[in-house]
Order: C-alpha cells, then sequence, then structure tokens
C-alpha cells in the first residue's frame, strides 16, 4: 500500500480547507428545482413511493428522428471537439430558425452554441455584469438567475409581480426600478416558473423603457418559445426597435425537442457582445457536444416538426386537467391559467398558520409546505420562495396523465389534513 493511501483521510482537514471559499461563491444557495429532484429521486432509491413533479423536464423521448442522427453522429466519428462557438453547420440552421421563426437576422458568427441554455445564460450574465451593476430581475424568477447575478458580482434588483397582475412586470413598473447602474433586465417569456407569455404590446412598451437608458441590455430566455397554447403567441423582444443592439437572446433544445440530457443551448446576440460570450467559453468548457449538435440537426427538420406539435398538444391537454383540479381544491387559488411552457403555480398562502398532522409543526412558508407534501403525501413540488415567489408552489405538469391524476389526488388529500 502507497504511504498516500495508507495516511488514510482526514475528513477534519478537508473541512478547514472547503471553509476558505470564494466569497462569490460561498453566497451561492444551491439550486431549490435540483434540491427537490433529487432528494425525490434519493426516496424513490429507497423504496418510497414518490411522484416527482418538481424538474422542468418533457416526459417524452427524444424525437426519433434526432436520436437516430445522434447515432449516425457516432457511426460517422462526429466524436471529435466542436470549434468553440459550435459547428458552422449548426449555427447556420440557427441562423435560418431565427430569420424564418422570429423574423431576427443574424449571422453565424453571432451564435454561440454551449452545453445548454443554463450556460448561455449564465456567460451573458458574467459577461456583462459585475460589481457595481444592477440587474433587474421580475419575479416569479427562474431560480437561477438571482445567484448567477450573484456570482457575476452585480447585484440583483428583485421586482415582485403577483397572480393579480398575471406575474408579468409593467413598463411602469420597470422604469420606476431603472437607476444609472442599471446593466440587464433579465425576461424569460414564456416563463418558468409561471407560464406566462408576454404580448406584442406588453413587450413593446418595455422595449420602449429600456431604449431609453443607453447602456441597459436585455437577457432574453427563450427556452420555452415552442412550448405556447394558442390564442397565446410568443414574440422576441429582440425584434423591436432599438432592441436588436442591446438584446441577448437565449434558446436550446432541451425543452421543445425533449433533449435535456443531450446539453445543447445557444446564445444570439450583435457580433460585439457574442464575442465576448464566446471568448469566455473559451476558457471554460470550450464548444457543446459535438454529437449533439449533429443530432439537433434534425430538430429544424419536417419529420421532427409534427412530434413537437403533437407534444404541446399534450401539454396543453395537461394544463387544462391541473388548472383545474387545482381551481376545485379548496384554500388553493389558480386565477392565472398558463400560457406557454409546463409550469403551474398556483397559490397556496391560505394553508399557512396551518398544522401538519403528523408533527403538529406550522406550516410557516411554501418551503414548509413543499416538505409536508414531499413527506405526507410523497410528492415532490418546488416552494415558490426558489422564485421570489413565497405564496406560490410549482408544480411541473410534464408529466403522463395518469401520474398527475395521482400526484394531484395526493395533494388534495394532504392538504384536507391540516387543521
Amino acid at each position: 500500500m502507497c504511504g498516500a493511501a495508507a495516511s488514510g483521510r482526514d475528513a477534519a482537514a478537508a473541512k478547514r480547507f472547503a471553509a476558505e471559499v470564494n466569497p462569490l461563491v460561498a453566497g451561492l444557495r444551491p439550486s431549490a428545482t435540483v434540491a427537490m429532484t433529487d432528494r425525490a429521486r434519493e426516496l424513490k432509491e429507497a423504496g418510497e413511493d414518490v411522484i416527482g413533479l418538481s424538474a422542468g423536464e418533457p416526459d417524452f423521448d427524444t424525437p426519433e428522428p434526432i436520436a437516430r442522427a445522434g447515432q449516425q453522429a457516432i457511426a460517422d466519428g462526429f466524436t471529435r471537439y466542436s470549434p468553440n462557438n459550435g459547428t458552422a453547420a449548426l449555427r447556420r440552421a440557427v441562423v435560418d430558425k431565427l430569420a424564418r421563426d422570429n423574423g431576427l437576422e443574424y449571422t453565424a458568427d453571432e451564435v454561440v452554441l454551449s452545453n445548454g441554455a443554463k450556460q448561455s445564460v449564465s456567460q451573458a450574465v458574467l459577461a456583462f455584469c459585475g460589481p457595481g451593476d444592477e440587474v433587474i430581475v421580475p419575479t416569479p424568477y427562474w431560480v437561477s438567475y438571482p445567484e448567477m447575478v450573484a456570482l457575476s458580482g452585480a447585484e440583483s434588483v428583485i421586482l415582485p409581480t403577483s397572480m393579480d397582475d398575471g406575474f408579468k412586470v409593467t413598463a411602469a413598473r420597470l422604469e420606476a426600478a431603472l437607476t444609472p447602474r442599471s446593466r440587464m433586465l433579465i425576461l424569460c417569456s414564456p416563463s418558468n416558473p409561471s407560464g406566462a407569455v408576454y404580448s406584442e404590446e406588453e413587450l413593446g412598451a418595455i422595449a420602449s423603457v429600456v431604449a431609453a437608458h443607453p447602456r441597459l441590455l436585455v437577457l432574453s430566455d427563450e427556452i420555452y418559445e415552442r412550448i405556447v397554447y394558442p390564442p397565446a403567441v410568443h414574440v422576441s423582444i429582440a425584434g423591436f426597435p432599438g432592441m436588436w443592439e442591446r438584446t441577448l437572446l437565449v434558446n436550446g433544445f432541451s425543452k421543445a425537442y425533449a433533449m435535456t440530457g443531450w446539453r445543447l443551448g445557444y446564445l444570439a446576440a450583435p457580433k460585439p457582445l457574442a464575442a465576448v460570450c464566446n471568448r469566455l467559453q473559451s476558457q471554460t468548457t470550450s464548444g457543446a457536444s459535438s454529437i449533439a449538435q449533429q443530432a439537433a440537426l434534425a430538430a429544424f427538420g419536417p419529420d421532427t416538426e409534427a412530434l413537437v406539435v403533437d407534444m404541446v398538444h399534450a401539454f396543453e391537454r395537461r394544463r387544462d386537467y391541473v388548472v383545474a383540479r387545482l381551481r376545485s381544491m379548496p384554500g388553493v387559488r389558480m386565477d392565472v391559467v398558463p400560457d406557454g411552457a409546463f409550469y403551474a403555480l398556483p397559490d397556496i398562502s391560505t394553508v399557512f398558520g396551518k398544522a401538519r398532522p403528523d408533527t403538529g409543526t406550522t406550516l410557516r412558508n411554501s418551503n414548509d409546505l413543499a416538505m409536508y407534501l414531499l413527506e405526507d403525501a410523497k410528492l415532490a413540488l418546488v416552494p415558490g420562495g426558489a422564485f421570489g415567489n413565497d405564496d406560490c408552489i410549482r408544480i411541473s405538469y410534464a408529466a403522463a396523465d395518469d401520474v398527475l391524476k395521482a400526484a394531484l389526488d395526493r395533494m388534495e388529500a394532504a392538504l384536507a389534513k391540516l387543521t
């Protein structure tokens, strides 16, 4: 046995070393979505009958044309490093998609392919925000936005919205929040976690406010673009006057094409902005998976399109069922019907102050309720506090119909037990 192995493991010493963490990292909170999903998985592995509706992941398999293209990529030897900003073929395909679907003109060198849209968002924040800057983050927000801002050294300015205003920030509220330090506005439409979709009129008013502030950028997270339910339509803020030159548009393949595990997203922005993000990526991960990029070329094909439409129809049917069930539960408020994505964000604040029947402890907030549902009903949801609205809880309806029925039966029974 070598000396290093014979010396054993000094856990206390390792803990001391870990205590000296970069202050920007030390303050980061773990993703509540990931934490709840991991906890549900642990309980399942321990033999518990847990239903998980916490992850933002389609329950469909990757469409067969895409999977087949990925398999062919391996067979054809597309297994080497990708160019840092992605393959020329896929970047051109993204350019064509943005022109065709969004009416936006980009060139291939204005697209940066990354290991998921999450990386694209993070790189945009890190590249252009820093100490002294303010980043405007409307609630309810995706759990990672404020943490990404904190990692950049900038400060999040949280703009509250509520169910009463459709979980959407108004131009007037945005204008009141802007200061000379304002550097970036983060918009997510369709929204995770509320499913809200900004209309053309609403985005136009916001764009007019943004255009009046010389150094204000917009990070437009459009990862749920394809998952929109009529009569709502997706509109990109990059298409409004004065917006193209200051917008960092983020999208990807994980949600619409059920490619979560392929880890592939992209950023589109004017070349000077894209080049900075590309440079940052070159010193972190470098290029995205070459196999995933070859597979993604098939995402824009006609065979895949029909499958995507079918998935969206399934999500819409599930949305209608979930909304109806939630509205029938005493004490649950579900006034806003999601126009996109695959999440419901009901208000459950009427249960705060009630006692758990199993432990007698009082439910004080959304986290307490989420833990109660996990422990009593074996149902994993995400507390709304993680999204900046502690009155709510997020339910992902990207699950099979029978799973959703069982989950909501458990939720209704657990809420009925509260005294």
